[in-house]
C-alpha cells in the first residue's frame, strides 16, 4: 500500500486540531485547581494568547497575556530587569525566567509561560541562530526553563513555538 500524502490544508487542519486538544487538557487541569495562566509572549507576538482564548470558555482559566515584544516593554509590563536582558540578551534563559516569574507577579494567576526567541529571518546570530528559542513556565511554583531550535521559516518557528509552549505546560500541569 502506497503511503498517502496529505495536502497543506489537511496538514493545517490536523495541526489545529492537536492544538484544540492539548488546550483542552490544559483547561481542564487548570479548572480542576481553580487555577488560572497567563502568558508573556515576544517572539510569537501573542500567539499563544490567541490560541488560548480560541478555545469557548477560556475565560474560565485564561488571565491574561502580556506581548513584551521589546526590552522595554519587558522590563515595563513584567519586571524584566534591564541589566538582566543588558547582561544576557533578551533571548536568553534568565530572561526567559523573569519572563515567566513577572507574569505571575503582575496578574492574578497562578502559572504562567514565557517565551522569547528569533524567529527570523533576521536578528540570529552565530550564539543565537534564528529558531533559537528560551521557554520558561512557572507551575505549583517552581519555574521550568529550557531551549529550544526550530527550523523553517518565520511563521514556522512561530507556530513551533507555540505548539511547544502549550505541550509542554501541558506535561508540567499536574493530572
Amino acid at each position: 500500500m502506497a503511503p498517502t500524502s496529505l495536502s497543506k490544508s489537511e496538514l493545517l487542519a490536523q495541526e489545529e486540531q492537536a492544538l484544540e486538544a492539548s488546550l483542552t487538557q490544559i483547561s481542564l487541569r487548570l479548572l480542576a485547581r481553580r487555577h488560572m495562566l497567563a502568558t508573556a509572549e515576544s517572539c510569537t507576538g501573542g500567539m499563544i494568547a490567541a490560541a488560548c482564548t480560541d478555545l469557548s470558555g477560556s475565560s474560565q482559566w485564561f488571565e491574561r497575556g502580556f506581548v513584551t515584544y521589546s526590552n522595554e516593554a519587558k522590563a515595563e509590563m513584567l519586571g524584566v530587569p534591564t541589566g538582566l536582558i543588558e547582561q544576557h540578551g533578551a533571548v536568553s534563559e534568565p530572561v526567559a525566567r523573569a519572563m515567566a516569574d513577572g507574569a505571575l507577579a503582575h496578574s492574578r494567576a497562578q502559572v504562567s509561560l514565557a517565551v522569547t526567541g528569533v524567529a527570523g529571518p533576521t536578528g540570529g546570530t552565530e550564539a543565537k541562530p534564528v529558531g533559537t528559542v528560551w521557554f520558561a513556565w512557572c507551575v505549583g511554583g517552581e519555574t521550568h526553563s529550557e531551549m529550544q531550535h526550530f527550523a523553517g521559516d518565520r511563521a514556522a518557528v512561530r507556530v513551533a513555538t507555540v505548539r511547544y509552549a502549550l505541550k509542554r505546560l501541558l506535561n508540567l500541569l499536574p493530572a
